[in-house]
């Protein structure tokens, strides 16, 4: 009878297994549904917002989740806090931020703006790396003209470096640490609904999608590429299940579903990247269905605004740098390298454009955001007409 009842009470905890995996099922049907509704779908409208959702995570999530991984593995194995390191209050801590922008992708101006709004960076930190970060346009512009794209990565660099030194200067790293909400300082970005099986999952999606990334950063059309008789578009199915799978992994819990919630909290590296890389996708997903469906909607056509404005091209690209996002940064930098816009409108945009890292820093401080990139824009406008009369005009 002894046995009996410490078996029993051994197995008290099992209950909770289905459960888990009902809601791990919960998890992944909307992602299954949404591969099969791309490949079934035949209307202009669904392929915007597939191909917009498959863009966001191929084109930004897996270069996020790889910084991610990249930057909690060398906290974890080489025993260094690098939130701690740039948590400090020194003057090292600026550049740090701006070599973190400075690397091509959003990744690590992701890194420093959530940093931010959980009250571990100052406030020149940030505006040092939205300065710096370049987005994913760096990929294009490294792929097409290497020593210009090198040029303009040192450049942000320096440029950010010497403006967040400037602005804590004259603010003080706290500037505007108010604006930041009291309940996200703590940061619930982390939350997210999973289980274990789903998590490997993710992972298995992600390893592919990240080769897909390389290739179409240097402007090769994976879909063509790996097409075949099953399906026309391989890479854009793989970036709608892993951009739908994360979609669903973060928001989930808003609707009673919350996976494994012990697996959830466990803090592992893998873990970490996940749970961060699916609070950044969201957001990215959302910005580049706003952006592309405006375009369907209201035909909007950024060519067109650069033609015959030679003198207001720089001031152009730089504002066009205020939108969140990676996609019409790409899209300046084409224009660069197609001769449809001169080099000091690149330089414009790539100071002031902030890519995907925006995005956080709206979600969560709106008002830091706005003032942070506004900031960026000062050197911008400097360098570009500086370029514009010096070089190009002269």
């Amino acid at each position: 009878m002894e046995q009996h009842n410490a078996t029993a009470i051994g197995r008290a905890p099992m209950p909770g297994k289905p459960r888990n995996a009902m809601h791990g099922l919960a998890i992944l049907l909307p992602a299954i549904l949404a591969g099969f509704a791309m490949t079934t779908t035949n209307s202009e409208l669904g392929d915007i917002i597939f191909a917009a959702i498959a863009d966001a995570y191929i084109q930004v999530s897996t270069f996020v989740a790889g910084t991610f991984f990249i930057f909690y593995g060398i906290e974890k194995f080489l025993k260094i806090d690098a939130t701690a390191a740039l948590r400090r209050d020194t003057i090292w801590q600026v550049p740090m931020a701006a070599a973190l922008g400075a690397l091509p992708g959003c990744g690590g101006a992701i890194i420093v703006v959530t940093q931010y709004v959980t009250g571990r960076l100052s406030f020149g930190s940030v505006v040092a790396v939205l300065t710096a970060t370049m987005g994913d346009a760096a990929f294009l512009l490294i792929a097409q003209e290497p020593l210009t794209g090198l040029a303009i990565i040192v450049m942000g660099f320096v440029v950010g470096t010497i403006s967040g030194w400037i602005i804590n200067g004259i603010h003080g790293g706290d500037f505007l640490r108010g604006a930041v909400r009291p309940a996200d300082a703590h940061g619930d970005q982390n939350e997210d609904a999973s289980t274990p099986w789903i998590d490997r999952l993710w992972m298995l999606i992600m390893m592919p999608g990240l080769v897909l990334a390389v290739l179409v950063a240097f402007q090769i059309d994976v879909d063509k590429l790996f097409a075949s008789h099953l399906f026309d578009r391989p890479a854009t199915f793989l970036g709608v299940v892993g951009g739908t799978l994360a979609l669903t992994m973060r928001l989930a819990p808003r609707f009673g579903v919350s996976g494994d919630p012990a697996f959830t909290d466990s803090g592992t590296i893998i873990r970490r990247t996940i749970a961060d890389t699916n609070f950044v996708t969201t957001w990215v997903i959302a910005a580049f269905l706003i952006f592309e469906l405006s375009v369907y909607i209201f035909g909007l056509d950024l060519k067109n605004l650069f033609t015959g404005v030679v003198l207001y091209t720089p001031i152009i690209a730089i504002l066009i740098g205020f939108l969140p996002g990676c996609g019409p940064q790409v899209l300046v930098t084409t224009m660069y390298l197609s001769g449809i816009i001169p080099l000091s409108a690149q330089i414009g945009n790539a100071l002031s454009n902030d890519g995907d890292a925006l995005f956080p820093a709206i979600a969560i401080a709106p008002r830091v955001a706005v003032v942070a990139t506004l900031y960026s824009a000062v050197p911008a406008v400097l360098i570009s007409y500086g370029w514009l009369f010096l070089v190009e005009l002269s």
